[in-house]
């Protein structure tokens, strides 16, 4: 089933949608002040990213007087997990066998603990879709 939505392009849009998560509502003023200026942003990048962001689906917008109140459509789960899904579809390439191994080794040079986390995380998945 494809998404009604489409991913956050990048870094900017997805902190926007983030603080719009942390947020639940907020103008794009709000948003400039919190995500833009700290950037060294001019107000109308935030306010084209906003834009962007209803376009592609992931925030709706409700006029307020002269503005517009954004809020999340997307939950963040759901945006994170496409996100996830890409990112490792274009990390694994077409081959995936050799670089998940890699990613493996990467992973427990990172963290050992790690490791056994996501076997027990493995292991957990494949009770609930297979049983006990």
């Amino acid at each position: 089933m494809k998404s009604q939505f489409r991913l956050p392009g990048g870094e900017l849009e997805y902190a926007v949608l983030a603080k719009l998560w942390e947020l639940g509502s907020a103008s794009a003023r709000d948003i400039y002040t919190q995500v833009g200026e700290p950037q060294g942003l001019v107000y109308t990048t935030t306010a084209k990213v906003l834009d962007r962001l209803h376009a592609k689906r992931l925030v709706s917008r409700q006029r307020r007087g002269m503005a517009f109140i954004y809020r999340p459509r997307i939950a963040r789960a759901l945006v994170d997990n496409a996100r996830a899904r890409e990112l490792l579809t274009r990390l694994l390439g077409p081959a995936p066998h050799g670089a998940a191994a890699t990613l493996v080794d990467a992973v427990e040079s990172l963290n050992p603990r790690l490791l056994d986390e996501l076997a027990e995380a493995i292991a957990a998945r494949r009770r609930s879709t297979h049983g006990p």
